[in-house]
């Protein structure tokens, strides 16, 4: 009789195990045809991204504006990589982030009608003097920095001393309204290259929270993106000793500046 039970409690385990197999996790979705992996189901921003990505295809985005396309396609691809290293919550803000720009890709802009102005006709006999030109006024240049901010090691979490920097970067960002930056990451080399790639991006991800939430800058003007060790400030003998000088000072986010 035991055994009888034990055999209808195995079979219903098996045939549970095989529904969930078949639809799924909730949050999950199976993965697109293109992308290999170990396991069908991914998280469901993952496999909306590649969607999105595929309709924009269709639709002939990639013809009407291909570098904005191609750049979305690679951050697309870099998604998938930072969730194989293990970064699932950073994947997932990436891939949301991805839809959204993916969307609104190729905007209509409206071309309002020009028309010409009738000059008016000289009087008999009179003399039509052209207005001297207005002198040009002076260019001015105007040349601005952002400063580096660094981290303690294996952390994304900004120290008292990065807080001050980037406030006042804040600063020169609200003095200067069309400017737009890249917020690079990067990390030393002690590590795995899976690994510190993930950091980098949360580090860069840690800069731009900042940004937007106490500085008030609009996300439009930020865009990030993480390198991992792959760009050294200083190189490392040895990797080993984690608080060398050189470990410090590539523990860092740097920032770009793209318009001004």
């Amino acid at each position: 009789m035991q055994a009888i039970t034990a055999k209808r409690v195995f079979i219903v385990l098996i045939a549970v195990f095989s529904i969930s197999f078949l639809v799924g996790c909730a949050g999950m979705e199976k993965r697109p045809a293109d992308r290999t992996g170990w396991f069908f189901y991914y998280p469901s921003p993952l496999v909306n991204a590649d969607r999105e990505l595929d309709d924009a295809r269709k639709f002939g985005k990639d013809k009407e504006c291909p570098q904005e396309f191609n750049a979305l396609k690679d951050r697309v691809d870099e998604v998938w990589s930072v969730y194989r290293g293990c970064d699932t919550e950073g994947a997932i803000i990436m891939a949301n982030e991805a839809t959204a720009k993916i969307k609104a890709l190729c905007p209509r802009k409206p071309v309002a009608e020009m028309k010409p102005q009738p000059m008016p006709e000289p009087k008999p006999e009179e003399k039509v003097i052209a207005p001297a030109p207005e002198p040009k006024a002076e260019e001015k240049v105007i040349v601005v920095a952002l400063e580096d901010v660094h981290f303690d090691h294996d952390k994304s979490t900004l120290t008292k001393e990065a807080q001050v920097i980037l406030r006042r970067n804040i600063q020169v960002l609200k003095e200067n309204p069309d400017m737009k930056i890249v917020i690079k990451g990067h990390t030393s080399a002690s590590g795995s290259e899976e690994y510190n790639h993930a950091l980098s991006h949360r580090r860069a991800a840690s800069v731009e929270a900042f940004l937007i939430n106490e500085g008030g800058i609009a996300s439009n003007r930020l865009s990030k993106i993480g390198y991992g060790e792959t760009m050294l400030e200083m190189p490392e003998p040895n990797p080993k000793i984690i608080e060398s000088a050189a470990a410090k000072a590539n523990r860092r986010v740097v920032f770009e500046i793209v318009v001004k």
